[in-house]
Parts: C-alpha cells; structure tokens; sequence
C-alpha cells in the first residue's frame, strides 16, 4: 500500500510503500526508537561519531547531529581514521570533513602514518597478512585511545542490521562464541574507563535502507569500497547472506532478533573480572601485550629500508 499520494520511493519490510518524506520520517524513527530501547545514550554526552565518509557513518552522524540539536546537552564531534589506503581513503576523508564543514561538526582525523609511523599500504608490503586483520586491529586501538584522549563519554559508529548480522554467523562459524558476546547494540561484556563505551545506533536499520537514505539526503552521489574488503571472509559471509535474503525476506532480521534474545546469557558466561592493560602501551587488552604492539614488533622485525621504521606506542 502507498503511504500517501506522493510517489514511493521505498518498500518497507512490512509491506509498505514510502514516498520521501515518509521514508525519512520511517529510517529516523527507527533509529531514534533504537536508542531508547537499548538505552543508547544518557541525558548528557559528550557524544563521538566515527565516521569514513561512507553512507552509514555519514547517515548517523547526521541523525545524532539533529537529535543533538535537539538536546543541547548531547554534544557531537566526528572522529576519522586515515589508514593511508591510497585511492580510496583521501577521497572518503575528502567527503567526511565537505560533510562536517557544512553541519558545523568538528572532524578529528588520526592516521596510521602519524601514529605509527607507517600507512597501511606500507604495511601490507612488509607483512603478509589479511589487510583487514591487521587493519582492524589499528582503527580500533586509535579509536578508544583518540577517545579518551578527547574525553568522550561515548563512541557511536555506523554498524547497521546487516553487519550485525555478518558478525554473528563469522563468529558462529569460527567457534567464537566469546566474540559474539561482545556484539550488540552496546559493544563490549563490562564498562570500564580503560574503554569508551561504543554504540550502534543503526543497530535495526538494514542496509539497503541506509544506503537509500544516504543518497536521498544527498549525502553520497556514488558508493566507495574499501579496495581491501573483496580479500576479506566478511564479503563472502555477506554474498551468502544477500542470497538468503533474497530467497527468503527477513532472514537477516530472524538472525538479529534471536541473537538478541540470546545476547543476555552469552554477556553472563562469559563475562571477565578486571580488564588487562599492555605492558608496552598501557592500552586495555586480553593479554600481556595488546596485538597492536605485537604487530608493531613484527613490522619492527621485517622492516625493509625503504620504509620509515614503526613508532613504538608510547604510555
């Protein structure tokens, strides 16, 4: 059924046929109904968004922009990571800060050439390993440290339903079931100060409804891949997962939904006592060492002459 006379533009789950106003309304409203049911944020924030310039991280920047409008005691910053992939990353970052100098949103932007001395590039040319891996690994060690440095209370990214749901089954399928309890739309089993408190506001939002948001908003006027991310077992886990869908609607849903109900019982098996810190860099880990020092070492180790040496993480 049509919402209105206005043309549709969007089929909704449940049927519905949404024209654009309508669809913007209906995305927001989920979004905003989403914080409120997993109590995504307080009263007062201090709120980060991290963002890459691609169409989910620029869509919830600009929902919690708004909503912080709203609500004078919910600031908002956006926190980049420029991991030096040439081609790819200086065009998102160009996006981002166009994005952010238009809705008045400071951007801070950390690289891994100046905080390791070495972009990701150069990485992958010394070891030999998953760009994604290892990728993965230094965005998240700068996001919590820049946070904290910032004095964030809390770290918003653009996860949305389909991620999510990649995530559960990765996990499934590796026999991690310690990593899916700290999924959710609260990311992490304890609050602890060693981390700031990440959150996933598009938790519920699929991401073919995102990707229509962003370029209805005109946030977007063409969709960036990370060239690395065809190598990756989370592309394959999502093929497979787009074919399901197709053959039967709501299967990403059906996997998300349960896992919810689940999440409770995996969050108490595996819950920890006191959180680690590295001995090298003082940074929150499960270890002696945190796998961003270790990689370091490594590329410290094979290091070849043409390229600048690895920065040790200082305290």
């Amino acid at each position: 059924m049509n919402c209105c006379n206005n043309k549709p533009i969007f089929e909704s789950y449940d049927g519905n046929r949404l024209c654009k106003i309508h669809f913007n309304a209906y995305l927001e409203g989920k979004v905003f109904k989403t914080i409120r049911q997993f109590e995504l944020l307080d009263k007062e924030e201090n709120l980060g968004v991290a963002i890459s310039g691609g169409k989910d991280s620029l869509t919830v920047l600009s929902i919690l922009k708004r909503l912080s409008m709203q609500n004078p005691n919910i600031k908002i910053c956006a926190i980049a990571i420029d991991e030096g992939i040439a081609g790819y990353r200086d065009r998102t970052l160009a996006t981002a800060q166009e994005f952010c100098d238009k809705n008045n949103i400071r951007l801070h932007i950390f690289s891994y050439k100046e905080e390791f001395g070495l972009s990701l590039d150069e990485m992958l040319k010394i070891l030999n390993v998953k760009p994604c891996t290892i990728c993965g690994i230094f965005r998240r060690y700068l996001l919590n440290k820049k946070s904290k440095e910032l004095k964030l209370t809390k770290l918003a990214t653009g996860h949305n339903l389909d991620d999510e749901c990649q995530s559960i089954l990765m996990n499934q399928m590796r026999n991690d079931m310690k990593a899916s309890a700290r999924l959710g739309p609260k990311v992490g089993m304890v609050q602890d100060e060693k981390f700031v408190q990440r959150i996933k506001p598009l938790y519920l939002c699929a991401e073919k409804e995102v990707t229509t948001y962003a370029f209805l908003n005109r946030m977007l006027d063409s969709f960036n891949e990370c060239p690395n991310a065809i190598h990756s077992y989370r592309a394959q886990v999502r093929d497979m997962l787009n074919v399901m869908e197709q053959k039967f609607l709501g299967t990403k849903y059906s996997i998300v939904n349960s896992f919810i109900q689940m999440l409770p019982m995996l969050k108490e098996k595996f819950s920890c006592g006191a959180i680690k810190v590295c001995s090298r860099c003082s940074e929150p880990c499960s270890k002696d060492i945190c796998n961003a020092c270790v990689y370091l070492e490594r590329l410290k180790n094979k290091a070849v002459s043409s390229l600048i040496e690895p920065k040790p993480l200082n305290n």
